[in-house]
């Protein structure tokens, strides 16, 4: 039976991961379950790291960030490192954690199951990029980020007919960039799932301006390409201004929107009651509007979340 719970985030901070962490609080405190919270991820964990968390955690839901702080620790993929994670949360008389974040957050959690510590998981990455859910904690805060700096962007660019670039997060998914540039109508995408060839774009750009297109933007995933290098070929070959914009962490921040909330809320929740089942080893997600759960290890095997190609037929189709 589960007496005492830890919760931790780990790796890239996302808006939500406080609501995420109030839900589990209150929710386990209904359950008369005792809480605590460990600080700064994976680290706070081996360092013994952990505070006691109370009842009266009820202002977080609409702060950015995460209260409990968070780390990358690359050592926790040695077993002598988990080890001593496992001892102090024995020590602790703790049962089990739940961890917030992303595949590698996951990563460290399977590891931990597999070392007969019991985990549960909770997606909360603005890259919306983890199996087995259609939405991650944090992703549509960021693409709300994302949406008004474009907007902002096209106002300028269309004052001045210049192309603009912008670099947006995602790592090796195009979710941001491609739901982005559908709701700003960007003339052009570039993510990691679609090959990227230079001199196809800038013929594009070409064939664009000929039929009379004042001003351009162009919406491209991160580490895909030098942005900054990319504008200053497109502005030599075109002869047009073209300005390179990378939006960084900018987009991480924020208070979280209201769909992340609820979402953050819903498994939180969910969480404590895969937990009073004795239900371990796994991980939320949400599908067609539905809290479900898989087992993380079966996740963890697959590499890339498909890519939405019907969004971006339809993006071509419209510019």
């Amino acid at each position: 039976m589960i007496k005492k719970i830890a919760v931790l985030t780990s790796g890239g901070d996302s808006p939500g991961m406080n609501a995420a962490i109030q839900s589990i609080i209150h929710s386990s405190y209904k359950n008369k379950i005792r809480i605590l919270g460990v600080l700064d991820g994976y680290l706070g964990l081996c360092q013994d790291n952990i505070i006691k968390l109370k009842n009266n955690f009820s202002n977080i839901i609409n702060q950015g960030g995460t209260i409990l702080r968070t780390a990358r620790y690359k050592k926790f993929n040695q077993k002598k490192e988990r080890k001593i994670a496992i001892k102090n949360m024995k020590n602790r008389n703790i049962d089990a954690l739940i961890v917030i974040g992303g595949n590698g957050t996951y990563i460290g959690a399977n590891k931990l199951n597999k070392m007969g510590f019991p985990c549960i998981g909770i997606p909360a990455t603005i890259d919306n990029d983890i199996l087995g859910t259609d939405y991650t904690i944090g992703y549509n805060t960021a693409l709300e980020t994302i949406v008004k700096s474009i907007d902002k962007l096209r106002d300028t660019s269309s004052s001045h007919q210049r192309i603009s670039i912008v670099e947006i997060m995602g790592r090796n998914c195009g979710d941001l960039t491609l739901f982005s540039s559908l709701a700003c109508w960007c003339e052009f995408i570039i993510t990691p799932e679609i090959l990227y060839n230079e001199k196809k774009l800038i013929h594009k750009i070409k064939k664009s301006i000929k039929k009379g297109k004042k001003n351009i933007i162009i919406a491209i995933t991160e580490k895909i390409c030098n942005v900054q290098k990319l504008a200053k070929n497109i502005e030599l070959k075109i002869k047009k201004e073209t300005r390179a914009t990378i939006l960084g962490h900018i987009q991480r921040g924020g208070s979280p929107v209201a769909i992340d909330r609820i979402l953050a809320s819903r498994m939180g929740f969910y969480s404590i009651q895969l937990l009073l089942k004795n239900k371990f080893g796994k991980c939320i997600g949400i599908q067609n509007n539905k809290i479900i759960s898989h087992n993380i290890n079966d996740l963890l095997k697959f590499k890339k979340k498909k890519f939405k190609k019907k969004l971006m037929f339809v993006s071509n189709n419209l510019y």
